[in-house]
């Protein structure tokens, strides 16, 4: 009850800062563009407008705006917002489409629907119009697989075409720690449990990569049951899919999005230089499926996963 009292006036604090967007405002600083008004959006926009309060920007000189009132902005109102921040993918790609010529930070999307924002737009990828990808590091992913499982030597990876690029990285991580990949290409969505059984068969583990060709709410629950009944536990990118049945997860959470987007926005106001390759999320949390752990026979704490992983980043 109370979280969701907390929600319900956190949402209501965000409506007053899309409505101020029609007041008269000295100078607008940071424009949010916000896909969606879902918790996961709500969320985001709050630790995002928290960090940047907390360190000395006005309230009043953050506005937010949905997809399609920002294409009701005029030249003027679009010219006066010094830093952008596009949350989803609709916002991305209105924010792409428009005039705006301020830095641009694109977040709480995954790379693949990044890369479809710049080809629809003819959008290049700068440092001032950049990502904060949801996608983990292949190297965190490997670490958690290293630590939880240690017995793993034998990686299994579907790749469709969203998802495939990773691949020659992904391979060169594997090998540099001791891991053999055993992987298949879906390009026929009808071919998937065939590419399925091919890597499970010669699997000790199944690391999923975001791709709605391979994982979709279409075929999750199936693909969830074969990796049970085959006793390959499955490492997911998002703790819906371990609430389901996946083993576990390592993924970065909305407000942990908006803590490190607000970041990149003080970087911007204090005029620093801004990195020009994507950016990957620094914080994440860890989720497991305690259920499916002791059918694999398995003890796994999260506290202790997740600290280890995060004092393994930073030994690098």
């Amino acid at each position: 009850m109370l979280a969701r009292l907390l929600r319900f006036l956190s949402g209501l604090a965000l409506c007053l800062l899309v409505l101020s967007g029609t007041a008269q405002t000295p100078e607008i600083q940071v424009g949010i563009a916000r896909s969606q008004t879902s918790a996961a959006y709500l969320d985001a926009t709050q630790a995002l407008v928290n960090g940047l309060t907390r360190q000395g920007v006005s309230l009043n000189a953050i506005n937010v705006w949905s997809p399609a009132e920002l294409a009701a902005l005029s030249g003027v109102r679009l010219s006066s917002v010094k830093v952008w921040v596009a949350l989803g993918t609709e916002a991305a790609t209105a924010l792409a489409q428009s005039r705006v010529k301020a830095p641009v930070l694109n977040a709480l999307l995954p790379r693949s629907s990044f890369e479809r924002v710049l080809r629809v737009s003819g959008r290049k990828a700068s440092a001032g119009f950049n990502v904060l990808q949801l996608d983990q590091p292949l190297q965190r992913q490997l670490g958690l697989i290293r630590l939880a499982l240690p017995k793993a030597r034998r990686l299994g990876v579907v790749w469709g075409p969203d998802s495939l690029p990773k691949a020659a990285a992904l391979r060169s991580l594997a090998s540099s720690q001791g891991l053999s990949l055993q992987e298949a290409l879906l390009d026929d969505e009808t071919s998937l449990f065939a590419a399925l059984k091919s890597v499970l068969d010669s699997s000790d583990v199944l690391l999923a990569q975001a791709d709605p060709l391979v994982f979709n709410s279409n075929n999750i629950q199936n693909i969830l049951m074969t990796t049970i009944r085959g006793q390959v536990p499955l490492v997911a990118f998002s703790p819906a899919y371990v609430r389901a049945g996946a083993l576990l997860a390592v993924y970065s959470t909305p407000p942990q999005v908006g803590d490190q987007a607000a970041q990149w926005v003080l970087d911007v106001l204090a005029n620093r230089v801004l990195p020009e390759q994507a950016l990957e999320p620094l914080d994440f949390e860890i989720s497991v499926n305690e259920q499916v752990a002791r059918v694999l026979g398995l003890s796994l704490g999260v506290k202790a996963l997740t600290l280890a992983l995060k004092r393994q980043e930073t030994q690098r």
